[in-house]
């Protein structure tokens, strides 16, 4: 009872935490630079997403479990309703692309090179999650393997842009802002590299 309980209120604050942010960034937007709007509206969107699918995630988790007070302790056990793993990653199909276009818009590159860095990472990114999925729901140790090596090709190109393909861009960025940039960059790649070892958990575990 412990263990859904803490994932029961993990999902809680999860949901208040995003749904809040939301509401605080877009209520922000009018003290921003214009140049930036755009890049904080697409935050305020991240975590819109992230609210209605930790909900939908929420709503499964209770769904996927009976919870029965007997002599006077909590137990647990399987509902017979699936727990839907999927939100997850329709979460990430929708958020992960959209976070790395916000990281390139606040980057203020030319026009052309922003649309065209956009869709580049965008697209692998999206590629990424949409190969990691089929894996997370087999069984097979084998398939799940085969679809994690297919999901790191994009994974890597992604990682690669983010720590060296963007350099020279971070490099034109004023200097009151290059450092912000930079830790931008790396904070993502670093918070990247953890997808690989968490699908490797499972695969192992």
């Amino acid at each position: 009872y412990g263990e859904w309980n803490a994932v029961y209120n993990a999902l809680s604050f999860g949901i208040a935490a995003m749904g809040s942010a939301t509401v605080f960034f877009w209520l922000q937007l009018p003290n921003v630079t214009k140049s930036y709007r755009t890049a904080l509206t697409i935050t305020g969107i991240v975590t819109w997403i992230a609210t209605y699918h930790y909900f939908r995630i929420f709503n499964s988790w209770v769904e996927a479990f009976e919870v029965n007070e007997v002599g006077g302790a909590y137990s647990v056990k399987v509902s017979g309703t699936p727990f839907n793993d999927a939100y997850r990653y329709v979460d990430w199909l929708l958020t992960v692309p959209l976070l790395l276009i916000e990281l390139i818009l606040v980057m203020k590159l030319p026009a052309g090179e922003t649309a065209a860095l956009s869709t580049k990472l965008g697209v692998a990114s999206a590629v990424m999650v949409a190969l990691g999925y089929p894996g997370e729901i087999q069984e097979n140790l084998a398939v799940r393997w085969f679809w994690w090596a297919l999901a790191m090709i994009p994974f890597f190109y992604v990682v690669y842009s983010l720590l060296a393909g963007l350099g020279e861009a971070t490099a034109k960025q004023p200097e009151s802002v290059s450092g912000l940039v930079s830790a931008a960059r790396y904070l993502t790649a670093v918070s990247w590299l953890t997808y690989p070892f968490v699908y490797i958990i499972k695969n192992i575990g």
